[in-house]
């Protein structure tokens, strides 16, 4: 596997480390430290920082309704952590996404195929398919798009990503990313909101993709 370069921000980290990212970033976080070092390290530090802070904070009075809010965090969706065992291609964190089936793929047309993992009002994870040397089509963004690559690799206007390597695209980005001749490119891909397309196809069938 290639050295990994692109990393998660360390705000993204301490987000993660605080438990204040949404499940699909979540997965995302997790699956990108399942697979770097670097990453693990600097989460392990937010982690001992966070820890030191509850030791040092003197105790409070709470309110009348903590036990309610305690109750409605246990019933949303856990936080996926770091897991170091992989199955093939795919990060523990993908596999307790997976919840112990085989990807279900369904083709999004030009040979690019998705499996959603998860989608709901704070957003989606899924894993994308694509073909080498196929295209997904130029799109920009209405929120956050975080792209992690499983397999093979694929490059945009900013550069190239290979195994391991996160790509973070906000509003400010509009591209297409094109997957390199080689191994066809499986990608993690969580986003909190639509993708934003030039093309009409795309467009129409946005609704149906759920992209």
């Amino acid at each position: 596997m290639s050295a990994i370069s692109h990393h998660i921000p360390d705000t993204m980290l301490a987000a993660y480390a605080a438990g204040n990212l949404p499940y699909a970033f979540a997965v995302a976080v997790a699956s990108h430290v399942s697979m770097c070092d670097h990453c693990r390290v600097a989460l392990e530090a937010h982690q001992a920082v966070g820890g030191a802070v509850l030791e040092d904070t003197p105790a409070i009075a709470v309110s009348h309704t903590l036990k309610d809010d305690i109750l409605a965090q246990l019933d949303a969706p856990f936080r996926p952590s770091p897991v170091f065992e992989r199955q093939g291609i795919f990060p523990g964190p993908v596999v307790e996404a997976l919840q112990g089936r085989e990807p279900r793929w369904k083709t999004l047309g030009m040979g690019v195929r998705q499996d959603i993992l998860s989608a709901d009002a704070d957003g989606s994870v899924r894993l994308l398919y694509i073909p080498p040397g196929q295209a997904v089509p130029d799109h920009g963004h209405n929120g956050l798009e975080l792209t992690l690559v499983l397999q093979g690799s694929f490059s945009d206007e900013s550069g190239r990503f290979n195994v391991g390597d996160l790509e973070i695209a906000d509003e400010t980005v509009e591209h297409t990313p094109v997957a390199d001749e080689g191994d066809p490119c499986i990608c993690l891909a969580a986003t909190d909101a639509r993708l934003r397309f030039r093309a009409l196809v795309p467009r129409l069938l946005q609704p149906l993709f759920q992209i």
